[in-house]
């Protein structure tokens, strides 16, 4: 679960990776994916499956597999993506997560709840569609 907004590698490696098996018209391979963003084939590995779990992609083994797309690029947000690889924003309670406040109001006021929902409006109007 995320309660600020951060945009770790591996969201990036995921958004990126997504949007160009998207682009392609045949089976991209993690090395392909890994030299175009210059990223840890192992890292961008363990993302890639995060992403077939979550049911984005089909992977196909061997030498000559790769990863499509499992729905239309129309129909997965950027938001789903970043949550199938960081887990659900939650925009209620601490900002901070912590069980007990010292204050009677929050310092930061209704202002991370609002970005937070404004983030996940934002990504959430946006496919893949969107970047191809």
């Amino acid at each position: 679960m995320s309660r600020i907004i951060h945009l770790s590698e591996a969201v990036s490696l995921g958004l990126h990776s997504m949007v160009l098996i998207a682009k392609s018209s045949e089976l991209t391979n993690a090395n392909k994916i890994a030299d175009a963003t210059g990223a840890s084939k192992n890292h961008l590995s363990k993302v890639l499956q995060r992403l077939v779990k979550a049911n984005f992609l089909k992977s196909y083994r061997g030498p000559s597999g790769g990863f499509v797309l499992k729905r239309a690029p129309k129909e997965i947000s950027i938001l789903d993506i970043f949550e199938a690889i960081e887990g659900t924003i939650d925009t209620s309670g601490c900002p901070l997560d912590r069980p007990l406040c010292p204050f009677v109001d929050c310092m930061m006021g209704d202002m991370v709840t609002n970005v937070s929902e404004d983030f996940k409006k934002f990504f959430a109007k946006r496919t893949l569609k969107d970047y191809i």
